[in-house]
């Protein structure tokens, strides 16, 4: 319970953060998050709102990595498992993961109304945050942008939702 109230807490504080950056400009570039065991930087213009894991309604006949629907603030989300769509199978995950896990919603510009599986924030980030950068590789997704290292040496690797929100295989649940 003290958990969920440090997440509630947590994701308040990284609310109010995003606001202010958006509407003062600042120089925060990323939402860091970490999905499947990996680092990941989503661009803070193409975020939305983040929510404690509801209650998910699964949808039949859909792909592994669509957990189904979720109602959030009286609209109706797609749950995409992050570290799933872009590795091609799920992780092994406790049930205490299901009860501490998140979702990060795209951006309502980005007109999809999809929620990203995560298993933590780890706050927001700015590129001077980072020693260095590498261009994806030749055989990354088409989502994928820079990996940034930081000093700890731990790689981060950016994902230009909007450019994945418009990817056929992200629209196509089917399976």
């Amino acid at each position: 319970m003290a958990n969920r109230e440090a997440l509630r807490d947590l994701q308040a504080r990284l609310a109010s953060r995003m606001q202010a950056a958006k509407a003062e400009g600042l120089s925060i570039s990323w939402l860091a998050v970490r999905a499947g065991g990996k680092d990941y930087l989503l661009p803070l213009a193409q975020s939305g709102e983040i929510f404690p894991l509801p209650g998910v309604q699964t949808v039949p006949y859909s792909r592994s990595w669509f957990l189904g629907v979720v109602n959030l603030r009286g609209g109706l989300y797609g749950v995409v498992d992050l570290a799933a769509f872009i590795a091609g199978a799920a992780p092994a995950r406790s049930e205490q993961y299901w009860s501490e896990a998140s979702v990060v919603t795209l951006n309502a510009a980005l007109d999809v109304n999809c929620a990203l599986l995560i298993d933590s924030l780890s706050g927001l980030r700015h590129v001077g945050a980072f020693s260095g950068s590498e261009p994806p590789a030749e055989d990354a997704p088409p989502y994928f942008g820079n990996c940034y290292l930081d000093a700890d040496g731990s790689r981060w690797q950016e994902i230009n939702l909007q450019q994945l929100s418009q990817m056929s295989e992200f629209l196509s649940i089917s399976a």
